[in-house]
């Protein structure tokens, strides 16, 4: 993990800095050194320190970034979550990279924590996609479990999970799944995406492992609960929305995939301010 952070602050650093910071080198001088803190704007669930601390630490080792909290902490509007003193030159090269990854980070996290509270007291587990911005999947996928969430795979390299288009191309449900169980290791789940009832019962015939329910009526995913009966995990996937997700989770299913998780995240509002 650490590796995949210091990847991608070094890729978004050279990003934004390129040849050099013509406003910080036409007005600041380079030795001058401030205290800065990191200061909440609303309240939210934390997520990214360690990647802010990062950033600063890559421009210059002897940057200090106290932390004051950690993630996956609740902190409220007003509060400081860490202090920071260096090179005045150095705190405003990596500001803003610092705070596009804490506060995407952050508004992941809190997002998650919304739909872990909503279906609070079901069995239902809330999960994540990959509708993630490339390149920043490791993050994205850390701030979930941050929020309370679980993963999903994490790529097409460590899971099964059968599509439409898979089925179009094999053949069909039954052909897809023979084929997969046919080639992959023992150690693999074999997921199939269902659109109805009859998609269901076919899959579950065929011996699928996880059986998805996808952009099914609440009705129809409680029919396919039933007729699963625990012979196969059950994921409800599309149309989810906080309003809605505590309704599905009350159909039985044992998971509820939610893109809007990291597709539709809103940043926290975070500073970082020079005192």
């Amino acid at each position: 993990m650490q590796f995949e952070i210091e990847r991608i602050v070094r890729t978004a650093l050279q990003e934004d800095i390129g040849l050099g910071d013509v406003t910080t080198e036409a007005t600041v001088a380079p030795d001058i050194v401030v205290r800065a803190e990191l200061v909440a704007k609303e309240d939210f669930i934390l997520a990214g320190l360690d990647v802010a601390a990062t950033v600063f630490r890559i421009l210059d080792p002897d940057v200090c970034f106290e932390k004051i909290f950690v993630d996956g902490q609740s902190v409220r509007k007003g509060e400081v979550l860490a202090w920071l003193k260096g090179k005045a030159s150095i705190l405003l090269q990596g500001e803003r990279v610092a705070l596009n990854l804490l506060q995407r980070m952050s508004g992941i996290a809190s997002l998650t924590a919304q739909y872990v509270a909503a279906v609070e007291g079901t069995d239902a587990k809330i999960v994540d996609t990959r509708k993630t911005v490339p390149g920043l999947r490791a993050l994205d996928k850390y701030s979930v479990r941050m929020g309370g969430g679980r993963n999903h795979r994490i790529g097409l390299f460590d899971g099964v999970l059968i599509k439409e288009n898979h089925v179009a191309a094999a053949g069909g449900i039954s052909a897809a799944i023979k084929k997969a169980q046919g080639k992959i290791s023992h150690t693999l789940k074999i997921e199939i995406e269902t659109r109805n009832l009859p998609e269901v019962e076919e899959a579950l015939q065929a011996g699928a492992d996880i059986i998805m329910l996808d952009n099914m009526t609440l009705d129809e995913m409680r029919q396919g609960v039933d007729l699963i009966a625990g012979k196969a995990l059950v994921e409800a996937s599309g149309g989810v929305n906080l309003e809605r997700v505590r309704d599905i989770a009350g159909t039985g299913v044992n998971f509820i995939s939610v893109g809007a998780l990291t597709h539709s995240v809103v940043a926290a509002d975070i500073s970082m301010l020079f005192n």
